[in-house]
């Protein structure tokens, strides 16, 4: 075998490599012989066809194993030889074409190709000085715990028929059909049939619910209203809309108070047990949202601490599975791919600093975590596709079985549970100060 780099810029590194045809044909032959011994070919006892008529038989096809073998191992070889730390898979060109190739297959000349490994940057982490941070945090109060309660009385809450002929009034749930039209036309999306609402739930378009407060079942209202500026769907917002509406029944809520009955209604022994669960489900939120304000200061600290050359591989992969998202989601909501006020160009070169910014974190979390020999736990792994396994009810087995014997799927899953356990670390070595705010402001950020 012979090994010439022929280039090397960067992260980018090529080789010639010529592999010999008295190597590959040495190696094919042994296979053949091993063949033999245990081929059972029709006109020939068992163990004693000839070479030449195995090779006739299946030559071409073992050649190509024993090429592969081959160019693995030579790859492999320079790999450990450079000490390469390689980013992706290695890629293959044949500059000799499929003349040659099809010439080494018949075990009738040398066989040559150009192998180009792109590598990971060497990253001196250094030390955390400096990284001082702030992490939110936010007090459950008990009117935040009387809201939570309220907000569950809400869902639990039923509605009675009013009397024939009662006005619909704000609270009232009624059930209705309604076509909507945009200039005279029926328009996709736009109708419905038996769909509940709650006035003054604000669940359709402003001034929809408005205008049928009054109505009693039976009745048909034309609904005149339109649509917000900043509606998902851009081909419907800020255009004005007519409504058909026929209101087939009439509800009234019935009363339900933070009492015993509701704690029952939710399978609590007592509205002072159900008000200690739900504080410590808000406690459990509040801490998430906290200690997810902080990771994204650490981020933003990290990636304005780094800088190095980036594996283009890496980048264009990322950037593709973030387009391609950005691509379902633009079509599901009938929307272009190019954001507001920006050309398609431009919103692909935004999204491709994203990219960027996730290849560079990527890389510095795992340098971290592997200089700090951070591991993911089989618990946490297994904790985590029990969890997986549980969003599909009645698929949990196929759901286990698939992660557990994928490895890529099951590495997709160790990898954010790897990269928390990373910011960790980090987090005991960093200065990080409380402070406290309100839930407005914790929650501020994420709700816009």
């Amino acid at each position: 075998m012979q090994v010439t780099q022929t280039s090397s810029q960067g992260l980018k590194h090529e080789f010639k490599v010529v592999l010999p045809a008295g190597d590959l044909a040495a190696k094919l032959a042994a296979q053949l012989s091993e063949l033999q011994a245990k081929a059972q070919i029709k006109g020939f006892r068992p163990g004693k066809a000839p070479i030449g008529h195995l090779k006739k038989l299946y030559g071409k096809s073992m050649m190509g194993d024993v090429l592969q073998e081959a160019v693995n191992d030579a790859n492999r070889k320079i790999v450990e030889d450079n000490q390469f730390r390689v980013a992706q898979e290695p890629k293959i060109d044949f500059p000799g074409g499929q003349e040659e190739v099809e010439r080494a297959l018949e075990a009738e000349g040398d066989f040559s190709y150009v192998v180009t490994f792109e590598t990971l940057p060497k990253i001196e982490i250094g030390s955390f000085d400096g990284i001082a941070l702030e992490r939110p945090v936010a007090e459950v109060t008990a009117e935040d715990v009387d809201k939570a309660l309220q907000s569950l009385a809400d869902r639990a809450q039923e509605f009675e028929a009013k009397p024939e002929g009662a006005k619909a009034e704000k609270g009232d749930k009624l059930t209705i059909d309604f076509t909507g039209k945009l200039d005279g036309v029926t328009f996709e999306g736009g109708s419905g049939g038996d769909v509940d609402i709650v006035l003054g739930s604000g669940t359709f378009i402003p001034g929809f619910e408005e205008q049928l407060e009054g109505a009693a079942a039976s009745e048909q209202r034309l609904v005149k209203t339109r649509f917000p500026d900043d509606y998902s769907a851009k081909h419907l917002a800020g255009r004005e809309a007519e409504f058909d509406v026929t209101v087939k029944s009439v509800s009234a809520p019935k009363s339900l108070g933070l009492d015993e009955e509701l704690a029952k209604k939710y399978g609590f022994e007592s509205l002072d047990a159900m008000k200690t669960a739900v504080r410590g489900n808000l406690e459990a939120d509040y801490h998430k949202i906290s200690r997810d304000k902080l990771k994204r200061a650490l981020l933003d600290a990290l990636d304005s601490r780094y800088s190095f050359e980036l594996p283009e591989s890496l980048v264009e992969q990322e950037f593709r599975n973030i387009w391609n998202q950005h691509e379902i989601e633009s079509q599901r909501n009938n929307l272009p791919v190019s954001e507001e006020g920006k050309t398609e160009e431009e919103t692909r070169a935004e999204f491709r600093k994203i990219a960027e910014r996730r290849v560079r974190l990527g890389l510095v979390l795992a340098e971290i975590g592997q200089n700090a020999g951070v591991q993911v736990e089989e618990k946490d792994l297994t904790d985590a596709l029990i969890e997986r396994a549980r969003m599909f009810p009645g698929q949990e087995k196929a759901v286990w079985d698939y992660y557990r014997n994928n490895e890529q799927a099951l590495a997709q899953l160790r990898a954010p549970i790897y990269e928390e356990r990373v910011v960790d670390h980090i987090s005991k070595l960093i200065k990080i100060a409380d402070k406290p705010v309100s839930r407005e402001e914790l929650f501020k950020e994420d709700e816009e």
